[in-house]
């Protein structure tokens, strides 16, 4: 397993989740992506569009005023 690091912070929706969702296509299966992202549209549709497409958020944290770190494993 390896982790891997995204910052979506300058991003709007959808590049958001595109981003995202290409930054995930990259990974192996059980390898752990750390995207960084502001509150709002993308905290809100980035770990919900991962879930349904069978990734696992495993963490959600606020690291800094409107700046959150999404935690997701690679289903």
């Amino acid at each position: 397993m390896k982790t891997f690091k995204l910052d979506i912070t300058k991003e709007h929706c959808p590049m958001t989740f595109v981003k995202t969702k290409l930054e995930l296509e990259k990974l192996s299966k059980g390898d752990i992506l750390e995207v960084v992202l502001k509150e709002g549209e993308p905290l809100e549709n980035v770990p919900k569009t991962v879930t349904e497409q069978g990734n696992k958020v495993l963490e959600i944290k606020n690291i800094q005023d409107d700046i959150f770190l999404v935690i997701i494993e690679k289903g």
